[in-house]
């Protein structure tokens, strides 16, 4: 007997299947196969692959956004180092986990303009959280705990650019481990603060 919602298992299936078979193999009817319903029900939740594959993106990884939005909201709580290992934390392992998904996308260009026309219509996309920690920088800056000379949206793109360049590219070197999260995203954001952070800054 089914106990989850029709909604929660269509996701469940649909990322186990992207994580296993790849995003580009993945059907719509293999996915409602794998949820126990019909291709029918599926798309009275969702109206495509792409919305489907971007809804997992957004409610089955970390999520990035709804941090960096209430960052920005209410800047001051803790100091910014400490907020930027914790974004610098959850951005690691969002690339981490997504990569596996979306990496056929870059295979056919077809599949990737129809996703990239999707999140252009869902008002998401991968510059979003490059957005978000801009923003939450410049709130900071207005705030006097950033430096006024500091550029936010290269900082913002720097951070969550090493983020993504974990998922991949330690995967060449000798041992093909990805360094621990923790102390990768502890590392990186004392780093990035050290450059752009007011040294004697307000508590």
């Amino acid at each position: 007997m089914q106990t989850q919602p029709a909604r929660v298992r269509i996701l469940d299936a649909a990322h186990e299947l992207m994580l296993t078979v790849g995003l580009a193999r993945t059907t719509t009817k293999e996915i409602a196969r794998a949820a126990g319903c019909s291709e029918a029900a599926l798309y009275k939740y969702f109206a495509s692959k792409e919305e489907l594959f971007i809804r997992v993106l957004s409610e089955r990884l970390p999520r990035l956004t709804p941090l960096l939005s209430s960052l920005a909201a209410e800047p001051g709580q803790g100091t910014p180092e400490e907020n930027l290992t914790e974004i610098a934390r959850q951005a690691a392992l969002f690339y981490e986990q997504s990569f596996p998904i979306a990496a056929s996308l870059y295979a056919e260009t077809q599949l990737k303009r129809r996703h990239d026309d999707a999140m252009r219509q869902m008002g998401l996309g991968p510059h979003v959280p490059i957005q978000g920690l801009d923003a939450y920088l410049r709130a900071e800056q207005r705030l006097g705990r950033i430096r006024p000379d500091a550029d936010t949206y290269a900082a913002a793109s720097l951070l969550l650019g090493a983020c993504a360049q974990r998922a991949f590219a330690y995967e060449a070197t000798e041992t093909g481990e990805l360094p621990p999260v923790d102390d990768f995203a502890r590392r990186l954001a004392r780093t990035l603060t050290t450059g752009i952070s007011v040294t004697d800054s307000p508590a």
